[in-house]
C-alpha cells in the first residue's frame, strides 16, 4: 500500500484556515458582495450529509433586512426566554465546564467586565442579538422530520461555511444564541412549522480594534480527545 505523505499543500492550506478562524465579536459595517457570499454558499453546499439529503436551508441577511432582524431579535431576547427547538445542554460538567468558563473568563477580560458583575455580563451575552454589529446573519434550519440526523447535516454545513468564509478573508461567529428564539425567526422570516432552527452565522469583515477580538481559544490535544484501538 501507498503511504500517503502527512503533509500535502492541500493539508497545509487547510491548517492555516483552522489555525486561523476565530469567533469574530467586533465586525466593520461594511457589506460583504454579494458575490462572495454567494461563493461561500456554494463551496458550504458541498457539505457531506445522510443520504445526500442536504437539509439545511438558509437564511441570508442584508441591508435592511439584517437591520430590522437584527432591532427584532434583541427587543425580543431582551424581554423573553429562549425556548429552542433543540434542547439546550443539560449541563456542562467536567471538563465541558471548565473549557466553557475559561472562554467566558477570557471574553470578559478582552472586554473589561469584572468576575461576578452579573449586569455587564448580561449586556456581553446580549450583543449575540446584535449580531456582535456584523452586516449579515445566515440562519440555517433542518426539516422537522429529520430530527437529529439532519441537525447533525446541518453542523457539518456550519463548519463547512466557517472554513469557506474563511478562504475567501470573510470573518465568523456561529451562534446557538440565535437559535433560542425560534419562534420569532419563522415568524420573522415567513417559515413553516416544519423547520427547526439549528443556528446562525454572524459574518462580516472583522473589526481589528474591537476588544473582543483580542482573545483565541485553545484546542485539546489528541491524548485528550483520541484513544486508539489496536487489537
Amino acid at each position: 500500500m501507498t503511504q500517503m505523505p502527512a503533509a500535502t499543500p492541500e493539508a497545509d492550506t487547510l491548517s492555516r484556515l483552522l489555525d486561523a478562524r476565530y469567533s469574530c465579536r467586533g465586525y466593520r459595517p461594511d457589506p460583504v458582495p454579494e458575490a462572495v457570499i454567494r461563493r461561500i454558499l456554494t463551496m458550504a453546499q458541498r457539505t457531506a450529509s445522510w443520504c445526500n439529503s442536504q437539509p439545511w436551508q438558509v437564511i441570508v441577511t442584508r441591508g435592511a433586512g439584517t437591520e430590522r432582524f437584527r432591532e427584532a431579535l434583541h427587543a425580543h431576547a431582551s424581554e423573553h426566554q429562549g425556548n429552542p427547538d433543540f434542547p439546550h445542554p443539560r449541563e456542562y460538567r467536567g471538563v465541558y465546564l471548565d473549557r466553557r468558563r475559561a472562554c467566558g473568563f477570557q471574553l470578559y477580560d478582552a472586554v473589561g467586565i469584572a468576575r461576578g458583575d452579573r449586569a455587564a455580563s448580561r449586556q456581553q451575552a446580549l450583543q449575540n442579538f446584535r449580531l456582535f454589529g456584523a452586516p449579515h446573519i445566515a440562519i440555517i434550519t433542518t426539516d422537522e422530520a429529520l430530527g437529529v440526523y439532519g441537525a447533525v447535516d446541518c453542523g457539518g454545513y456550519l463548519a463547512t461555511f466557517l472554513l469557506a468564509a474563511q478562504a475567501m478573508g470573510i470573518a465568523t461567529i456561529p451562534q446557538a444564541a440565535i437559535a433560542s428564539y425560534p419562534d420569532l425567526i419563522r415568524a420573522h422570516f415567513g417559515l413553516g412549522e416544519d423547520r427547526r432552527v439549528v443556528a446562525g452565522i454572524s459574518f462580516g469583515y472583522e473589526d481589528p480594534n474591537h476588544p473582543a477580538n483580542a482573545f483565541r481559544t485553545v484546542r485539546a490535544s489528541l491524548d485528550e480527545a483520541v484513544n486508539w484501538a489496536d487489537t
